[in-house]
């Protein structure tokens, strides 16, 4: 079995939910001081996909994918374990997320500090940065990837 989880919404058991959602809180609220109101009611939905990487019982890095409303994909809730900096898994579950999305439009919050990591994937800031509850983020776009078309 892989490390790497993909799960819809719908198919999250109550063990996988706790698990990600401890690392969400430990890391954002916890590690860097930011009361932000993480349980949006998005969960849960069938068009939200968890990514997380747990080579044990416990989740070290994750993320989530969610539809918008103007048919976008937005990658948010990015976060790694202190114990797990360094090693990639980012990256990793961000590839997994983008092979995904394919070629539609994708859209992220970025803490600015990685924001980088994100441009490594053809992600560009667009508009200034901004504050989200105590810690600086920079919206950031990579248009969808056309490819084969003639004209």
């Amino acid at each position: 079995m892989t490390d790497l989880h993909r799960v819809t919404g719908d198919q999250l058991t109550v063990a996988q939910l706790y698990a990600v959602l401890t690392l969400r809180v430990n890391v954002f609220v916890v590690e860097q001081r930011s009361p932000y109101p993480d349980l949006d009611g998005r969960d849960l939905r069938p068009d939200t996909v968890h990514y997380w990487w747990a080579p044990g019982d416990e989740p070290v890095a994750y993320l989530r994918l969610l539809t918008e409303p103007d048919g976008a994909l937005r990658i948010g809730r990015v976060c790694v374990a202190p114990d797990a900096r360094g090693t990639g898994l980012g990256s990793r579950l961000t590839a997994a997320a983008l092979a995904d999305i394919g070629d539609r439009d994708a859209v992220l919050d970025a803490q600015t500090a990685v924001r980088d990591l994100y441009a490594r994937f053809g992600f560009e800031p667009v508009g200034e940065p901004y504050d989200d509850f105590g810690v600086p983020h920079v919206m950031m776009r990579r248009p969808g990837q056309r490819v084969g078309r003639s004209g």
